[in-house]
């Protein structure tokens, strides 16, 4: 009976090792295969074939899971969704795997592809605003998260040009309101102008049709407000030099003096344009 368990035993941990030294191979083996997929994947890329490169970089993903080449696949295939200006799988492939790798050293470059491609989606500003929404979202949590990177100055330009697309699509519409004398409408769209908008280059135009129409409709307080705002802020300004066409001719400019607490001042003033109708 002794000698039968000892055997039995000894059968055991033979087989036990076998199968051991059998994962193990089999890993390095896997690993080995990953990694050459990984290689043609890149091959593929530099032929300009994305959606072959795309394939494989997912099948390389799939046999080494949780693992840096992993992740590295997940963002190439990501990528090469963007590289085809297919925005839409790039942006679901990049959420995953933000999700999945949180801790990736990439994953700022994973938030601002997800930016560049809400922001290539842009047409004009007479076109569907959503891309614009979010495309803008995404860049200002992105300068909130990640600040110092380079990615920041590239988004920060980008930002500014999806500001002013935005108001450009509010001034439209606002002109169509004018144009139409839907007065009210017209105010309300300028104003966001002025609000959210104040340092595009439309917010000198927005201040202008406020004391255009301010003044129209008889609302003469209203319409020196804007255009003290407006002189104070672009007294170079054809629109400045416009606002006193409409104006009758007695009337002299607010004095303003600017102090230190530049903002403050702005601030005060705009409250007097926008009491109305808010």
């Amino acid at each position: 009976m002794r000698i039968f368990l000892i055997s039995l035993f000894s059968f055991c941990l033979f087989f036990s090792c076998t199968k051991k030294d059998n994962i193990v191979s089999k890993t390095i083996s896997t690993k080995e295969e990953a990694i050459e997929i990984y290689k043609e994947a890149l091959e593929a890329m530099d032929e300009g074939q994305y959606l072959v490169a795309s394939k494989k970089f997912d099948q390389s993903e799939r046999m080494l899971p949780q693992t840096d080449w992993a992740a590295k696949s997940s963002l190439m295939s990501s990528y090469c969704m963007y590289a085809l200006n297919f925005y839409d799988e790039a942006v679901v492939n990049l959420q995953r795997f933000i999700k999945v790798y949180p801790a990736d050293p990439n994953i700022d470059y994973a938030h601002y592809l997800i930016a560049i491609s809400y922001y290539e989606q842009i047409l004009d500003e007479k076109k569907d605003i959503q891309p614009l929404i979010l495309s803008r979202n995404t860049m200002e949590d992105f300068l909130i998260k990640y600040p110092d990177t380079d990615y920041a100055i590239d988004l920060k330009f980008k930002l500014d040009l999806i500001l002013n697309q935005m108001a450009a699509k509010e001034i439209s519409i606002a002109r169509y309101y004018i144009k139409n004398e839907k007065w009210i409408p017209a105010i309300k769209r300028l104003k966001i102008i002025v609000k959210k908008y104040d340092d595009t280059i439309f917010v000198e135009e927005a201040l202008f049709r406020l004391v255009e129409i301010y003044h129209r409709i008889g609302l003469d307080g209203e319409a020196k407000a804007a255009a003290a705002l407006l002189g104070y802020n672009y007294n170079s300004s054809k629109w400045y030099e416009r606002s006193y066409k409409i104006l009758n001719a007695d009337y002299e400019p607010l004095k303003i003096e600017k102090d230190n607490n530049e903002t403050s001042l702005v601030k005060r003033t705009l409250k007097k344009i926008l009491k109305m109708n808010d």
